[in-house]
């Protein structure tokens, strides 16, 4: 029979519930602005437990899905890619939005497969935050939302082929680019520029506690628009101009190494 490869790093159904519990609550963390209903005169505060677990629950997921399903070939190849993107980001730093880290992860987690991906997204970022000194507490969520992209990036169409898979690998590639600048900016947007509370001047763009959800959405997308659409947009042309030049050949080397990292069934 025709051997076939399968995932370098498989997501079984406990592993599967794991990762979705945890997205949901990373998610949550993420949109708590909207989700939040504070009673009248009470005191708004942050769901900073929230933010502390995150951590926890990332590190539980990691070592979930590593579980049994990372042998010394994959963890190699996890840890050089790991290392590569660190380099990476450190070199383009976000200039301009001009960031490397994402195309490559995109390209392994093609490869390599979703869960694979997830965790070369986390670590990715975690290392990359050790090079340049970018330790703080949005780093949790960058290694949340960097998972998501290679999750979503080892999710698609496995038949597609050729220049078809250039092709969708660079719309994926704008499409996460402004999807990771969406998410960050959630999770910032409150503690930068303020609550609005009444008798208290505010911008427009400021988060209304309590306020219905389109009201604070239409105020999230002003400052989305106003603050950094510029940045998402030099990294979605990063990521799909990167990808489309060196895709090809990368595809073909990460290919080749997986043949021997990646167990093959009969």
């Amino acid at each position: 029979m025709r051997s076939r490869s399968v995932a370098a790093l498989p997501v079984g159904r406990r592993t599967a519930l794991v990762l979705g519990v945890a997205s949901l609550a990373g998610l949550m963390m993420l949109c708590w602005p909207l989700l939040l209903e504070p009673g009248e005169g009470s005191r708004l505060d942050p769901p900073f437990l929230f933010l502390l677990l995150l951590p926890l629950v990332l590190v539980v997921v990691l070592a979930e899905m590593s579980e049994g399903g990372m042998d010394a070939r994959v963890l190699a190849i996890l840890g050089v890619l790991a290392a590569i993107n660190g380099v990476l980001r450190g070199i383009s730093a976000g200039t301009a939005g001009l960031e490397l880290v994402f195309f490559l992860l995109i390209l392994s987690a093609r490869v390599f497969g979703a869960g694979f991906g997830f965790v070369l997204g986390a670590m990715s970022l975690f290392v990359s935050a050790l090079v340049t000194a970018g330790v703080g507490p949005w780093l949790p969520f960058q290694m949340l939302v960097a998972g998501w992209v290679g999750l979503g990036a080892g999710l698609l169409p496995k038949r597609v082929a050729g220049r078809a898979e250039i092709w969708m690998l660079c719309a994926y590639g704008v499409v996460s680019a402004f999807a990771y600048g969406i998410f960050m900016n959630l999770s910032g947007w409150p503690f930068l520029l303020g609550v609005e509370v009444p008798g208290h001047e505010q911008t427009q763009l400021s988060y209304v506690a309590g306020a219905p959800v389109l009201e604070n959405l239409h105020r999230f997308g002003a400052y989305v628009l106003l603050t950094s659409m510029g940045w998402d947009l030099g990294r979605a042309i990063t990521n799909a101009a990167a990808i489309a030049l060196l895709g090809p050949s990368i595809l073909v080397t990460l290919r080749r190494a997986s043949r021997r990292a990646v167990i093959v069934r009969r």
